[in-house]
């Protein structure tokens, strides 16, 4: 195997132990196979990618182990973890793709002095976004209007409306920015204990019992949206967990990443400003091993569902928090999506120079995120049935994305190679959905005792009670 075919298997080493999993366990054979690069850029989305999903694995083979399993092969193929990087442009509902929109409120623009920033006027920051700038909703009036503003200055702005937006920075400034002092200093991965609580077995079957799984038995609550949160839950669907995604009735949704990102799980609609839906969540929560939410600071808090009141309310739960910037510092409450992760952090810049930004061809933040944050949750409750305890664990896209930085970059003159659909067949597969024959990527470990898999098309919003099945 050449060195930039080994770099996943020592990244995904690195992220493990920053992570806290314990050096001594018995180890399970990980190979990669195929090397960066597939996208435009050189970083190394791909490996990162592979990497982040072959520590998932290792730790699903970890509960796997604690049943009573062996210890498992497990193979990732550089080239697939790229592609599931775009996942949900390789849907086909019907035969049929799903049309990329586009919002000029969503976009780089020059300000005043050449400096440049990424609004993003996604669901309802789009409204928010064109009260302050006082124009019409047209890729041509925004530029005209971003170009009379300071960038740091409607930056500012926009954080005090409580709309999306960064200045273009480069990773130095990024690092020395107070929020990237905060984050520098944690891991990718972050898992602390927030409460006291026995240790407490892995509820399920023993690996002897057949259709028995990795997470067989363990209940995760999903309170995400778009694509990280999800991707989390998805990845934890993969190897036998029973999720339920939780949505409030009014919030806006993109079908195509909801498609992308449900199967596997069932879905309902709460309202938690009302009682008896806060109520319900309160008992799905008691009855829970994993609360997974995406949401800014403090909106679970307000309602009594910070991660130390679950801790409180169930011991021994694992809680997930996944956010844009990272959760101490200034920036913690702010929220933010992937083409912001890669203004900010000093992607964008580097990607493509300072003349015309532009962003990598991937939401390589956003899923990788989801796929740190299940290797978070299934490190973390092998650690409560071992140590017993509750457990917070922390992502964040910036914080992705600063990993992803810190690692070698492709060479200068190789040229990329976009994945090829026939290359990818052994990875596709077909599901009977509610919006018709669905073709989608599967998942993409390959694991020799445990394959992981979904039993469950994706759900449409609010298509299931609010109940544990």
């Amino acid at each position: 195997m050449s060195d930039s075919q080994s770099h996943p298997a020592q990244w995904m080493d690195a992220l493990l132990r920053a992570a806290g999993r314990d050096a001594r366990v018995l180890r399970h054979e990980v190979s990669f196979a195929g090397h960066d690069p597939v996208y435009s850029t050189r970083f190394r989305a791909g490996e990162a990618a592979a990497a982040a999903l072959g520590a998932a694995a290792s730790a699903a083979a970890d509960l796997w182990c604690l049943r009573g399993g062996a210890p498992q092969r497990i193979e990732i193929h550089v080239r697939a973890a790229a592609a599931s990087l775009l996942s949900f442009m390789y849907q086909r509902v019907s035969g049929l793709p799903f049309e990329r929109g586009s919002l000029a409120t969503t976009a780089l623009y020059r300000a005043r002095g050449g400096d440049w920033i990424h609004l993003h006027g996604g669901f309802r920051s789009r409204e928010g976004t064109l009260a302050l700038l006082g124009c019409a909703d047209d890729a041509d009036a925004i530029a005209r209007t971003v170009a009379t503003w300071d960038a740091q200055a409607l930056e500012d702005a926009l954080a005090e409306r409580g709309c999306c937006g960064v200045r273009l920075r480069s990773a130095d400034e990024w690092r020395q920015h107070p929020q990237g002092i905060a984050i520098g200093k944690v891991p990718p991965i972050e898992i602390f204990r927030i409460g006291a609580a026995p240790p407490e077995p892995l509820r399920g079957p023993r690996a002897s019992d057949s259709g028995a799984r990795p997470l067989s038995g363990a209940r995760v609550l999903d309170l995400t949206r778009v694509l990280a949160g999800p991707t989390c839950a998805r990845t934890m669907a993969e190897h036998g967990a029973d999720v339920l995604h939780v949505r409030g009735l009014r919030l806006p949704f993109v079908e195509p990443f909801v498609i992308d990102t449900n199967p596997g799980k069932r879905s309902c609609y709460l309202d938690l400003d009302r009682n008896e839906d806060a109520e319900r969540l309160r008992w799905l929560a008691r009855e829970a091993d994993v609360f997974s939410q995406g949401y800014r600071l403090g909106a679970f808090a307000r309602r009594g569902f910070s991660p130390e009141q679950l801790a409180e309310l169930r011991p021994g739960i694992v809680v997930v928090s996944s956010n844009c910037y990272g959760h101490e510092g200034p920036w913690a409450a702010r929220p933010g999506w992937e083409q912001l992760a890669q203004t900010t952090s000093g992607m964008a810049l580097e990607h493509s120079g300072s003349e015309h930004p532009a962003l990598v061809g991937a939401a390589l933040n956003d899923y990788t995120t989801g796929y740190l944050g299940a290797t978070g949750a299934m490190l973390a409750l092998k650690r409560r049935a071992t140590e017993g305890g509750s457990w917070h664990v922390r992502v964040s896209l910036t914080r992705t994305a600063m990993w992803i930085m810190s690692l070698p970059r492709v060479a200068a003159d190789a040229l990329p190679r976009p994945v090829d659909p026939v290359e990818i067949a052994p990875w596709m597969m077909e599901m009977q959905t509610a919006w018709g024959p669905l073709k989608r990527l599967g998942p993409i470990a390959r694991m020799s005792a445990t394959p992981p898999r979904w039993d469950l098309p994706p759900a449409r919003l609010g298509s299931d009670p609010a109940a544990w099945s």
